[in-house]
């Protein structure tokens, strides 16, 4: 019986457990050329999306921080970056901005404050640097906060900072009326 159902499981066995393969960048002696990979297509574009807008990916233009905005920002796009703000960066920059979130109360390391002079001078591209590949104790926030969240939560960065040290000349005429102000 034992004989039989041996012979009946072996059966079951499939061959492409022995199948030939080549594991990756192997050698191979099928292509002239010697690898057993094939080289891509001329104009492939990656899978996903395509990033040839290096300000907009990166922060950078030839190396160097970017200054402006890679894309218009619209009052919507300063709400949807004080939303995301509230969620990922105020536990530890608190609401204003000053390094005083929740986790600093409970005893972990301090943020600068947004709004030292060093910070409100620094380019944009620097906040994008720091969002996307963390600095210090700060970690990563690429794989949480995509592309233009992470410029929108720059640009309310920038509205926060003004709003910290704006004066009463910073307020438009017609709003000042409002307040009582001349």
């Amino acid at each position: 019986m034992l004989v039989a159902f041996l012979l009946l499981t072996s059966g079951c066995y499939q061959k492409m457990a022995e199948a030939p393969r080549y594991d990756p960048l192997e050698p191979s002696s099928f292509f002239a050329d010697g690898s057993s990979a094939r080289p891509l297509p001329t104009d492939t574009v990656p899978r996903g999306r395509l990033r040839d807008d290096q300000a907009l990916f990166t922060g950078k233009l030839n190396g160097a921080d970017v200054d402006q905005f890679p894309l218009p920002i619209t009052r919507q796009d300063i709400d949807r970056g004080q939303e995301r703000f509230d969620i990922y960066c105020a536990v530890c920059h608190g609401r204003a901005g000053y390094g005083d979130g929740m986790v600093v109360q409970r005893g972990f390391s301090r943020p600068p404050s947004f709004h030292v002079d060093r910070l409100r001078q620094a380019p944009l591209g620097h906040f994008f640097d720091v969002v996307t590949n963390g600095f210090g104790s700060m970690p990563s926030y690429a794989a949480q906060v995509p592309v233009s969240d992470r410029w929108a939560i720059i640009a309310y960065v920038r509205a926060l900072q003004l709003s910290q040290s704006a004066t009463l000349d910073d307020v438009p005429s017609e709003a000042r009326a409002r307040l009582g102000q001349p």
